[in-house]
């Protein structure tokens, strides 16, 4: 989750709050690819997660990172709650899971370098205090009690709102993790045109990337119950957001949606103050009960703009937040799987084409089989293999038009990204069925098995 945004004087003016989001355009030639993944670091001893505090512990890790790697530290009432190095950040979300923003880079070749580089620091420092991490897109055996709290603010207050809205909020914060990728826009029009295949193709995304099964030491039913947590927790904040594909959408309609979210918190001087309930619409107009006469400044809107969690969310770029924490391979392969969809506009316009049609509840039946069913669902008649294998089909045409070569040009382009994609739609099998099939047979039914299989 995002650190406290920073800069920006209040707002005088209603209109600064879609020209805030309209500043994030960039000619395509400055388009950035910038890349978040999240894990869960654990105790080789005990295979429990580590705590904050100790020899092996968040705590630790951050501060080997610190020493070891030239990472600058970032505090919070004098805790170390992150790090900063050349435009990347590393963060903690609320049970302790370690979390790499990455820089904004040119290519997918850049930023898989970067993923790689961050995992080998991780697991250096990891080997040295008898830790380890492992990327799946939910805690397999960890129970929510089970679960540390990191010491930001911001988590307490999210964690006592979460058990006021929806039923696994918690479940959300403490026991899940995701690989995200971060896009630019260069307009208005077609900022919309992206989040509008953004949200319509997310479903592809959790069904490829499913990699969330179990729960609580067996079987959750689900093949991405990361997802399905998202589908039930707090309505006002998440969903498919139908109002983007009506006549209209732009930055002031978005504006207008993050405006109707309930607020979570105001950042003053290094504080968290509770605004949990509050309208940011009473903030502009002096009225927070939280800061009774205090408007706000585009750093609150800034923030406000982080807690929202649609399928895709729009601030100064566009964030694709629909698949499941992973292996190394599939880190690399979920932004070649949207840039070659979104930063070719022959691509996508194949990828308008697509979707042009669905309505609401056929979007709504996508999300709902690709987080229970992976690629075996089924909406109206057509598989979810099947349409993954297209939307590949227009990613991979994408990436060859965008023809970035790697490899000091003895790679032509990105496209070998998306070969683990490939290799699923081909079998019919992503991360989460190989995960059962283990389980059912080599494990026999033993959980504490997959740590070792499949960590970094």
């Amino acid at each position: 989750m995002s650190i406290p945004q920073q800069g920006g004087g209040p707002i005088e003016n209603p209109q600064q709050l879609a020209d805030y989001i309209a500043s994030g355009e960039k000619p395509r030639e400055d388009w950035r690819i910038g890349t978040e993944h999240e894990k869960f670091g654990y105790d080789h001893q005990n295979h429990m997660p580590l705590p904050y505090e100790g020899d092996t512990s968040v705590k630790a890790m951050l501060e080997g990172l610190q020493q070891r790697f030239g990472w600058e530290p970032v505090l919070e009432a004098g805790h170390i709650i992150g790090l900063t190095r050349n435009g990347a950040n590393v963060s903690l979300e609320p049970g302790g899971q370690l979390e790499l923003s990455g820089a904004p880079l040119e290519t997918i070749h850049q930023t898989c370098d970067e993923v790689n580089q961050h995992l080998a620091e991780v697991q250096e420092i990891a080997d040295g205090m008898g830790a380890g991490f492992i990327g799946l897109g939910a805690a397999p055996v960890w129970r929510l009690e089970d679960m540390p709290m990191m010491p930001k603010g911001r988590y307490r207050l999210m964690t006592d709102y979460m058990t006021r809205v929806g039923t696994m909020g918690r479940d959300m914060m403490y026991r899940t993790c995701t690989v995200q990728v971060n896009l630019d826009f260069a307009s208005e029009q077609d900022m919309v045109q992206k989040l509008r295949v953004s949200l319509a193709l997310q479903p592809v995304a959790t069904a490829l990337f499913a990699s969330s099964p179990f729960l609580n030491g067996q079987k959750n039913g689900m093949k991405s119950w990361r997802s399905w947590i998202w589908q039930n927790l707090d309505k006002d904040r998440t969903g498919m957001l139908p109002f983007a594909f009506e006549d209209g959408m732009g930055y002031q309609r978005w504006v207008d949606y993050v405006l109707d979210v309930p607020m979570y918190f105001v950042y003053r001087d290094g504080q968290y103050i509770n605004a949990l309930g509050q309208s940011f619409r009473d903030f502009m107009q002096g009225r927070l009960p939280a800061l009774p006469g205090e408007v706000p400044t585009l750093s609150d809107w800034a923030d406000h703009l982080t807690t929202v969690f649609p399928e895709a969310r729009v601030k100064k770029f566009i964030e694709m937040r629909g698949a499941d924490g992973g292996p190394w391979r599939r880190l690399c392969a979920l932004p070649a799987f949207w840039v070659g969809l979104l930063y070719d506009q022959g691509a996508l316009d194949a990828a308008t084409d697509l979707i042009r049609g669905w309505d609401a509840e056929t979007r709504d039946a996508w999300r709902g089989v690709a987080c229970r069913e992976g690629l075996q669902g089924v909406v109206n008649g057509r598989s979810m293999q099947d349409l993954a294998r297209e939307v590949l089909d227009i990613a991979e045409a994408g990436l060859k038009a965008r023809a970035r070569p790697g490899a000091g040009g003895l790679v032509p382009d990105e496209t070998h990204f998306l070969n683990t994609l490939r290799e699923s739609v081909d079998s019919g099998r992503v991360q989460a069925d190989e995960l059962l099939d283990k389980y059912a047979h080599d494990w026999a039914g033993d959980l504490n098995r997959i740590y070792a299989e499949y960590s970094y």
